[in-house]
């Protein structure tokens, strides 16, 4: 299984104004293991859930 990289902080940015139900999430937490195109497949450092995001740029 591949390893999750600390994301930089433009991920970071994008990564914490993603929002779940009422919270948003915390980009401390999650790691990211691929990009591709506009998309990001994040791992929970704790869970080891995968979550994958749409990047969206406007």
């Amino acid at each position: 299984m591949k390893q999750g990289k600390r994301p930089t902080r433009k991920q970071k940015e994008l990564i914490g104004q993603q929002k779940i139900g009422n919270q948003f999430l915390n980009p401390e937490k999650w790691l990211v293991r691929q990009l591709s195109g506009n998309d990001v497949l994040l791992i929970h450092r704790v869970s080891g859930k995968t979550r994958k995001l749409e990047l969206i740029n406007n």
